[in-house]
């Protein structure tokens, strides 16, 4: 019989399918697996736990998913380039250099910052993908990896690359590691690259991330190249679908959302990345509308200089009521949603994660609410935790986290890898990395 986790005395956010919330409840993890989840009057028994946690003054809340995350390295260094300058002259150059063990760094540090602020699933695409999928099984983190792939920019990750982290990686730490394929961008890819990647996608039945309509510039590349804007050419090359993550989608016509609509395409939104690129808002409000699934993501730290999915939050709905002059728009419910359960339907896995239910993953963090920017809390009819979610919450207020029902950070703590080593490392890492580039 494997170990048994009993959460007791917290808050419950399920973010179930009829958004039950125990103010009184009770979480029982048994080895990997949710096995009940309740008020604390209603548990159906007495459990002997090997381990129980005390989530007195505590929120326990879904693990957040960051649906679109670039493991890196050099935070705060390029600043103020719009996105073709930043990865003409910054990103390729800088990731052409890039040396395995310097990206394991790179992954440890994304994703050490991702578990410290309640994030417990990342979506990664970058370089080196198989020491970055080291350092995800290490840590403890549940990742879906691909590669920054792309055929007409020399040095960078290729198809090859690709498919090697699919067939050593797919499926390891127990399920907790899966692969993509990934495009880097549709400028920089032949239609040839294009129809591959689908093809091996659809040979090893994994999905695909591609960076689709994130500038003007990046548009208007892409129709002197193909003749055609990046969603269009996606579309009519067959790579959208529904197992399909069209990142960042900014500016889109009404054909466009049809065409991810009419596919089952989802969309990931990185409004932090965005907005400080100076690319353009995504109207998110209009692809909901249209039903099509949405999550949310931080993008890079070396563009939104931190992996606070509780950030991205707060971003994802106040930027869309600056920019509509409304608001009510993208309401604390909403955004929830894009950051547990639409992330999990992005990634195919929303039988597994997303929510707090009988039978799926034991992926669940714990918020302290003791503090002051989260006083008062308020229960009953007037509920205002979920506002405190989005609108007050820092990544620094998580306490706890578990990922496949195991406890990979308590009292702030990472418990499998010092942070001293990750700091050193990464710092190390940089280093080399700017004298090279410089």
């Amino acid at each position: 019989m494997s170990d048994l986790l009993v959460v007791k005395n917290g808050i419950v956010v399920t973010m179930d399918n009829n958004r039950n919330v125990y103010e009184d409840g009770t979480v029982v993890i048994q080895g990997n697996r949710i096995l009940e989840v309740g008020a604390a009057d209603d548990i159906s028994g007495e459990y002997n736990a090997d381990i129980t946690i005390d989530g007195g003054k505590k929120l326990i809340f879904p693990g957040l998913i960051d649906l679109h995350v670039h493991s890196a390295l050099t935070r705060g260094i390029s600043e103020g380039l719009p996105l073709e300058a930043y990865l003409t002259d910054f990103w390729y150059p800088l990731n052409r250099s890039l040396k395995p063990e310097e990206a394991y760094a790179a992954a440890l540090l994304t994703y050490g910052e991702a578990i410290k602020s309640g994030c417990t699933c990342v979506n990664d695409q970058y370089r080196h993908m198989i020491q970055c999928s080291e350092a995800a099984e290490r840590l403890g983190m549940r990742a879906v990896l691909s590669s920054n792939a792309a055929d007409e920019s020399e040095g960078l990750d290729t198809l090859h690359d690709n498919e090697k982290l699919v067939l050593n990686k797919h499926g390891a730490a127990n399920g907790r590691i899966l692969t993509r394929f990934g495009v880097e961008w549709v400028p920089i890819s032949s239609v040839e690259f294009l129809s591959k990647v689908r093809e091996l996608a659809e040979k090893h039945k994994v999905g695909v991330n591609i960076h689709l309509n994130e500038s003007i510039s990046e548009i208007e590349m892409s129709k002197e190249r193909h003749g055609r804007r990046p969603l269009e050419l996606a579309h009519d090359i067959g790579i959208l679908g529904q197992d399909c993550i069209a990142v960042h989608c900014v500016w889109l016509t009404n054909t466009e959302i049809g065409l991810l609509k009419k596919t089952g395409t989802s969309v990931a939104h990185a409004p932090g990345s965005n907005s400080k690129l100076g690319a353009g808002v995504s109207p998110v409000p209009q692809l909901i509308e249209a039903g099509i699934n949405v999550g949310l993501g931080h993008d890079s730290v070396e563009t939104n200089n931190t992996g606070d999915m509780f950030e991205a939050m707060k971003m994802a709905s106040v930027l869309q009521r600056a920019h509509n002059s409304d608001p009510g728009a993208m309401p604390p419910e909403q955004v929830l949603e894009m950051a547990t359960i639409n992330g999990a339907k992005a990634l195919g896995l929303e039988t597994e994660i997303g929510s707090i239910e009988t039978g799926k993953k034991a992926d669940i963090v714990m918020i302290d609410l003791d503090k002051l920017r989260l006083t008062p809390v308020v229960l009953g009819e007037n509920f205002n935790l979920l506002s405190h979610l989005v609108y007050a919450v820092h990544g620094d207020d998580v306490d706890t986290v578990i990922i496949d029902g195991r406890v990979v950070m308590e009292n702030r703590k990472l418990t499998l890898v010092k942070e001293s080593e990750i700091i050193a490392g990464a710092q190390k890492a940089a280093e080399a990395i700017v004298e090279r580039f410089n």
